[in-house]
């Protein structure tokens, strides 16, 4: 079930108006819980298992190591947890990926090995509820946090179905508290919960399906060779189309949950007016780049033990944060990428430590951040090497005879798009939704949220499935 649907609607009304009658609360949470497994079990009931196997071996994980006496014992715990959740994760994502790269150095030793094709299907959501469910497991291991007091509620955090398949990547720290009391949204969270669904479909269906993905696909998925016009007009319009459809997606989840009293974490803060790619992770997939912090560079060492261990646990983090995308090679290099930037920004910033920069230089930092950005997002969107260094060709200009391949409308329309996109994100920069909403007239928000909810209806979107799906 995607959020893009009528049948999400349909449900969604039918959650909505259960949450709000006059019920205990444990009835409540419980209709919640078999709405979440109604949610997931829509796209293929039997992987519904996979959460089943995640929630409960995370759930008697955690109580063991409370009561565990020996550091061995709690070592014991917290392996099975992580055996259990990246063996899954492994096998389900990366199985027939690394087969194949194993057939393949085989035949570089002239070794013939032919694995037969394992026809392995990627459960929805996986890396985001094992991601979820590990951090619970981890911080009571490191003793950052206590267990959930009753299955129940611990349930719910992993299944809650607005975050289940495509995050925010939740902590049990900021959702499991918020099921101790009844919870059921005011007037102003349902207004507003309402609106950002809102805001989250128009990104999703109008802008990124109905206007920028058609013209990414016409270059990335074809074997024209495109030039340098047709190169950048289709990266900068999947810069626009990824960002619309997650930011989308995180949105209408943020407001789904705020429907029902919930509160979520931000997962974007108007990442293409970051100056710099620490500040660009600081406002782009916020979750993740948060658990790769927390959970994998810290304790590879984060900062704290010189610049070499530094650098080596900067690109470890950001190379597996690339293989977490995908099992491909691009992802890994896409991730590498964004390391050497982050290592590159770190020298510079260590070198030039007391520079300031003035307005018109501020400006044109955040543009180059963009800029190299895009460079990244070639390896994201190109499902082979072939195909990126043909896009990167054409960005730089070495397909000069190239035809043209992109109409006139899409040339203009994507411009019009991303520029409103980046402009947009530098006007909000230091702003947040909520503190604009609040100081603007209520007609002019009903104006923009009857316009939006227009155009996502005369789109007529085929319910297309959120780009992270896959993921």
């Amino acid at each position: 079930m995607v959020f893009n649907s009528l049948t999400f609607i349909a449900f969604f009304a039918c959650v909505l108006a259960l949450h709000s009658l006059p019920l205990p609360w444990t009835t409540r949470k419980i209709n919640l819980l078999i709405a979440s497994y109604v949610f997931y079990m829509a796209w293929n009931p039997p992987f519904v298992i996979l959460l089943w196997i995640s929630t409960v071996v995370d759930w008697y994980a955690a109580q063991g190591l409370v009561k565990a006496q020996r550091q061995r014992a709690r070592h014991a715990w917290m392996l099975l947890s992580v055996v259990a959740n990246l063996g899954m994760l492994g096998y389900f994502k990366y199985g027939q990926f690394l087969l194949d790269n194993f057939s393949a150095l085989m035949a570089s030793l002239g070794v013939v090995y032919q694995p037969p094709h394992a026809d392995i299907v990627l459960p929805v959501g996986i890396s985001f509820y094992t991601f979820a469910t590990l951090s619970y497991t981890l911080d009571v291991y490191l003793r950052r946090a206590k267990p959930a007091r009753n299955f129940l509620d611990y349930a719910l955090f992993v299944t809650f179905f607005p975050h289940l398949v495509a995050g925010p990547i939740m902590r049990p720290t900021e959702l499991v508290p918020q099921f101790a009391q009844p919870r059921r949204a005011s007037a102003d969270q349902l207004r507003f919960g309402l609106a950002l669904m809102t805001l989250g479909l128009f990104n999703k269906v109008v802008l990124a399906d109905s206007f920028l993905a058609n013209v990414a696909e016409k270059i990335y998925d074809v074997d024209k060779i495109p030039g340098a016009l047709d190169a950048w007009t289709a990266t900068l319009a999947f810069s626009g189309q990824i960002f619309c459809d997650f930011a989308g997606y995180s949105t209408t989840a943020i407001g789904a949950a705020m429907c029902l009293g919930f509160a979520m974490p931000d997962n974007f803060r108007f990442p293409y007016a970051a100056v710099g790619f620490s500040d660009f992770w600081r406002r782009w997939h916020i979750t993740l780049s948060s658990w790769l912090r927390d959970y994998l560079y810290i304790p590879l060492g984060g900062n704290r033990h010189g610049e070499r261990r530094t650098y080596a646990a900067l690109m470890a983090t950001m190379l597996l944060g690339g293989l977490w995308h995908g099992a491909n090679w691009t992802f890994v290099v896409w991730g590498g990428l964004h390391g050497l930037y982050l290592a590159a920004e770190r020298v510079l910033r260590t070198r030039f430590r007391g520079y300031r920069p003035g307005p018109a230089a501020f400006v044109a930092l955040g543009l180059l951040t963009y800029l190299l950005v895009n460079l990244t997002w070639v390896f994201f969107r190109a499902k082979t090497f072939g195909k990126a260094w043909s896009v990167l060709g054409g960005m730089l200009g070495q397909h000069a005879a190239a035809k043209p391949i992109l109409a006139m409308f899409s040339l203009i329309s994507v411009a019009a798009i991303v520029a409103g996109i980046v402009a947009t994100h530098w006007l909000m920069r230091e702003r947040t939704l909520e503190s604009v909403v609040t100081r603007t007239p209520a007609v002019a928000l009903s104006v923009v949220w009857a316009l939006m909810a227009f155009a996502i209806v005369i789109a007529q979107g085929e319910g297309s499935a959120f780009i992270y799906f896959q993921f």
